[in-house]
């Protein structure tokens, strides 16, 4: 039996083997890459030189695409041989953290599996010195338990014997320690990790993730993945973590980085978990916020509200007709009524008539509207006007010219224009055509916003459309004040989902075409009609959606609404996961957050860390808590905790704490161009959500500033943001 010092011995040994080959990998791989650089540019270079001559050549143009395709080969190898040198220069830090000893059934030999963040194979002698953690082998690692154990292979369930689990901190090349563990990744482990501090970007969890979480990660069943996970239990992390495991799964087929969307709350939490992919050996995929879908999708003209602007009105207003109209815009019933609305429209109220051209019927009313109404297909209202109104213009085209030829024949005949037959007689055609078309237009394309309107300024339309459904008792001031607004070019942040819905339900999209998969993350910040939009936008993709009902904000959600995203999506195969398990906060502060929501039994399980617990200060006034703050944060440094948030309530006390501060301290006030850094960060809360900081002061969290339900949520949500302190400014003036 192998004594311990004798193990330590192996290790270091195999260490070193594995260091020594990583090394000899880097010396062969970089003057490989100087080469393929070299040979990149000068490709370039007579590229370029080569179309200086030749622009004007069209007979060249396939000795172009020539130099293109072999650009394009010498760029994917250069581009191939530089991520291998980047995975080899990390994995030099640390090549491996973990271990498991497997014997496949019905076989004598036990293979050793060492797992890191990148696979390691020896060519020569085939032999794979680090497995990666996305590999199908590495999963019995995250899940399995020592004894009878098995993982998937491309081709085949493989059963077998796990004989040991062992874990490692390897660092700056050196083994730290390592120890061996039974069950799933040792809290020991799992305490070091979650007792650093908080980093400017989100971090990989490699090294830390849990069975519960492994099984999201891994999953390819589903077409639509919902979790619901408490605050802290790692979501956005997994859904990162699993965006890098289908990319490694799907080598080979089309699924790139380019085809994965990521729906992201506001710029600061797109910017916060940008490190994650890159440290996991990916590229950054497509992020994109509501706020730019609305941007992208809806005439630039118009003046529209943010998320970050409805918010800050909401708060300061407390405004209840405001949240009843949020609400309603947001809810299937709405999402009713507008399906009525493109059905009643286009029924009715298209104004289709007789197309007559030089005196002639070309369509008749009844031909246009059957035509229009014969929709097998499925195809876009607006597609199909198009459709009607090239065939239009096609039957039209020779009779146009006959027409022309008519003209000349007339201008030949008249005093004045005897030098200029062909161009006045164009002119002339020209203006009738143009006529002819502004009639034509009136039925051959249905504007998004005309219709809209015209919901809110026909009131017995909206009656009449709206009979059966649920409406708000406060009916009428929604109406009075959407039709205000609207007719002021003004689109509240609740008119912009109705509005792109009806775009693209007239239209048709095929600008998200290419997205196969899509994450959302803050899932309960949605309604029923944004993800009506996102299913529209996005109608090929499979979905990863995270969220945590508690931490909704406008109205108090459970978990019924996942079943209604589940009934909107609709996919073949979908599955509800729950992860109840926080990591973030210390215990203290978790059992904390969760009595400011008034729960009795606990919202989640919490990771035992015990530390300091959260602080309740009173204070005088303002004044005060500017001197309060510089003496906390100077305490918190002490403690090595550099990571800081003061959270306000509202964008408006943030700028009033901030311009107070910033002579005192260095701080960072939070806007859409912030890249996050280490520091002290002064953010409303409703922008706080998903980041994390060493520690956090809540800035007036008085019984008369958090006092609605309302309140309580983005005072929960403030208090969940903390790692290791939290204090809490109450504010008596």
């Amino acid at each position: 039996m192998c004594n311990s010092k004798q193990i330590a011995n192996e290790e270091t040994e195999y260490l070193k083997k594995t260091l020594d080959f990583i090394k000899s990998e880097l010396d062969k791989e970089l003057p490989t890459l100087s080469e393929f650089q070299r040979k990149l540019i000068s490709s370039r270079k007579n590229m370029w030189q080569e179309a200086s001559h030749s622009s004007n050549d069209f007979d060249k143009v396939p000795e172009m695409n020539l130099y293109l395709s072999e650009i394009s080969i010498k760029s994917s190898i250069y581009e191939a041989s530089s991520k291998k040198i980047k995975n080899y220069v990390k994995m030099m830090d640390s090549p491996y953290f973990g271990r498991i000893d497997f014997m496949e059934n019905n076989f004598d030999e036990i293979e050793k599996i060492y797992i890191g963040m990148h696979n390691l194979l020896d060519e020569k002698n085939s032999d794979i010195l680090v497995y990666d953690w996305r590999s199908p082998v590495a999963s019995m690692f995250y899940e399995g338990e020592l004894g009878k154990a098995s993982y998937k292979s491309p081709s085949e369930i493989v059963n077998g014997n796990i004989s040991l689990k062992r874990q490692y901190k390897i660092q700056n090349s050196k083994l730290i320690y390592f120890f061996d563990s039974s069950l799933q990744i040792s809290d020991s482990i799992l305490q070091e990790v979650l007792s650093k501090n908080s980093s400017e970007k989100m971090k990989n969890i490699v090294q830390t993730i849990q069975k519960d979480q492994d099984l999201i990660i891994r999953d390819t069943t589903n077409e639509l993945l919902i979790v619901q996970g408490s605050a802290g239990s790692g979501k956005t992390s997994i859904a990162l973590h699993r965006i890098a495991f289908l990319l490694y799964a799907s080598m080979g087929s089309n699924l790139t980085s380019r085809n994965i969307t990521i729906i992201s709350p506001n710029s600061i939490f797109s910017k916060y978990i940008s490190g994650v992919l890159p440290e996991l050996g990916e590229e950054n995929t497509n992020q994109i916020t509501f706020d730019e879908i609305i941007n992208n999708s809806l005439k630039k003209q118009l003046k529209k509200e943010t998320r970050h602007e409805q918010m800050e009105s909401l708060i300061l207003s407390k405004d209840i007709t405001r949240l009843n109209t949020i609400n309603f815009k947001g809810s299937s019933a709405f999402v009713k009524l507008l399906d009525r609305l493109i059905h009643y429209y286009t029924h009715k109220l298209i104004p289709i008539t007789d197309v007559y051209y030089s005196n002639t019927v070309i369509f008749s009313k009844d031909e246009l509207k059957n035509m229009f109404l014969n929709n097998k297909l499925g195809t876009a209202p607006n597609k199909r006007l198009k459709r009607s109104e090239n065939m239009i213009l096609n039957k039209i085209n020779p009779i146009r010219k006959l027409k022309l030829n008519k003209i000349e024949n007339i201008v030949k005949n008249s005093y004045g224009h005897e030098l200029e037959v062909k161009s006045f007689s164009r002119l002339l055609s020209i203006k009738g055509t143009k006529r002819f078309m502004q009639a034509l237009s009136k039925f051959t394309s249905i504007n998004y916003w005309d219709l809209y309107k015209l919901l809110f300024n026909d009131i017995n339309l909206f009656y009449k459309l709206s009979e059966g459904l649920d409406l708000p008792k406060d009916i009428k001031e929604i109406l009075n004040e959407t039709k205000e607004k609207l007719n002021k070019n003004f689109i509240s942040y609740e008119d912009s989902a109705p509005l792109i819905y009806l775009q693209l339900k007239l239209n048709g999209s095929e600008d998200y075409s290419d997205i196969m998969h899509v994450v959302i993350d803050e899932a309960q910040d949605y309604y029923p009609l944004q993800y009506e939009v996102f299913k529209l936008l996005f109608s090929r993709a499979n979905y990863t959606i995270l969220g945590d009902f508690n931490q909704s904000m406008e109205k108090k959600r459970d978990k019924t609404i996942y079943d209604d995203i589940e009934k909107i999506l609709h996919k073949n195969k979908s599955i509800k996961l729950f992860l109840n398990k926080s990591y973030r906060s210390s215990t203290e502060i978790s059992l904390f957050a969760q009595n400011i929501l008034g729960i009795n039994k606990p919202i989640s399980d919490f990771f035992e860390r015990h530390e300091d617990a959260p602080e309740i200060i009173s204070l005088h006034d303002k004044v005060s808590a500017y001197s309060k703050i510089v003496s906390d944060i100077k305490s918190f440094h002490s403690d090595n905790l550099y990571s800081t948030a003061i959270i306000c309530k509202t964008d408006k006390e943030a700028k009033e704490v901030y311009n107070n501060l910033k002579d005192l301290l260095d701080v960072n006030l939070a806007d859409d161009e912030l890249e996050i850094e280490n520091g002290t960060l002064i953010i409303p809360s409703y922008m706080a959500k998903g980041l994390e900081f060493d520690a956090v002061i809540i800035f007036n969290a008085s019984e008369a500033n958090y006092n609605s339900a309302f309140d309580k949520r983005l005072l929960y949500i403030a208090c969940t943001r903390a790692l290791h302190r939290l204090k809490l400014y109450s504010l008596k003036d």
